[in-house]
């Protein structure tokens, strides 16, 4: 049981942090005024992240020949990392980070976006929810998104 205690741990940071990377990707695109922009800043800071990881690593530089040998389907990880990058720049300020990860995280939003997963307007605020303005139990009808974040 507890084997599967730090890989847990992880898999509930990586969740969490993807939740994150997309309300500030949203922002960022909202102070940019470009989803293009933003979801270009985000590869950027992200490769660069890699590179240092791979450094830190000490993992080599890949040959030609092996980069050959890999399947051309292999190579599209980043061009699908685009399409969900992309919309999601687009359609979290009007949907919100959680209903865009489904009904499993909608408690993870937090308020980062202002926007609340469509299925939770109209409830009451549960103890510990963040509502819409970021204050605890204040979601319900009327608390919309932050026009300032919602571009």
């Amino acid at each position: 049981m507890f084997n599967y205690a730090l890989p847990i741990m992880l898999a509930v940071a990586a969740g969490i942090s993807l939740i994150v990377q997309q309300a500030l990707n949203a922002n960022l695109r909202a102070a940019l005024g470009s989803a293009a922009w933003s979801g270009f800043t985000s590869y950027l800071v992200g490769t660069i992240c890699m590179v240092l990881l791979a450094v830190a690593l000490r993992d080599p530089v890949q040959s030609a020949a092996v980069a050959a040998r890999v399947p051309w389907w292999a190579w599209s990880g980043g061009l699908f990392g685009a399409i969900f990058i992309g919309l999601a720049i687009l359609l979290i300020p009007q949907i919100g980070a959680a209903t865009l990860r489904g009904p499993a995280g909608h408690r993870s939003d937090a308020g980062l976006t202002g926007a609340r997963p469509f299925w939770s307007v109209g409830r009451a605020g549960a103890a510990g929810d963040l509502g819409a303005d970021g204050r605890r139990g204040v979601s319900g009808p009327g608390r919309g998104p932050d026009p300032a974040v919602a571009a």
